[in-house]
């Protein structure tokens, strides 16, 4: 939905640029699904740079660009509302990745859950894969991603 006004195509580029935070964060769960078809990791070779850069910052830089990105992109309201409601969409997909990552985690004390895990990590990074797809697609044409339960919250964070 395209509700707030039109939207520029710096915008746009600029509203699909946060989903790289998740679609990074996510690749933890892409091992088990490379190791049975190893020719999907060409499809990755674009994210290279960016996934050496992310690297580079380590766990303390990493959470720094994920506050920097809710305080000086989510919360400063001279920002169009597009990019504010992807940035924001974008950062709550993190955050469910993280849960999950703590599930499987969990999961992997169990013994014996080793075909349930690599279900769940195949699941849950397929399903980041067409969540962020699906994000960046629907803000390169200019309208609102409307992921369930995600763009509920996003909206109740984005004035």
């Amino acid at each position: 939905m395209s509700w707030r006004g039109s939207t520029t195509v710096w915008d746009r580029i600029f509203a699909c640029l946060p989903y790289l935070l998740p679609l990074i964060d996510g690749l933890i769960f892409s091992r088990f699904l490379l190791n049975d078809f190893p020719a999907l990791r060409v499809l990755l070779l674009p994210l290279q740079p960016v996934l050496i850069i992310y690297g580079s910052l380590g766990q303390f830089g990493q959470l720094i660009v994920f506050f920097a990105l809710f305080l000086l992109v989510v919360r400063n309201e001279k920002i169009s509302h597009f990019i504010r409601f992807n940035t924001m969409q974008a950062i709550l997909l993190d955050i469910v990745i993280f849960l999950c990552s703590i599930l499987v985690q969990i999961l992997g004390q169990v013994p014996g859950t080793g075909f349930a895990i690599e279900t769940v990590a195949n699941t849950i990074f397929i399903g980041v894969v067409l969540a962020v797809g699906y994000s960046v697609i629907q803000s390169l044409i200019g309208r609102y991603a409307e992921i369930p339960a995600i763009s509920d919250a996003v909206y109740m964070q984005v004035r």
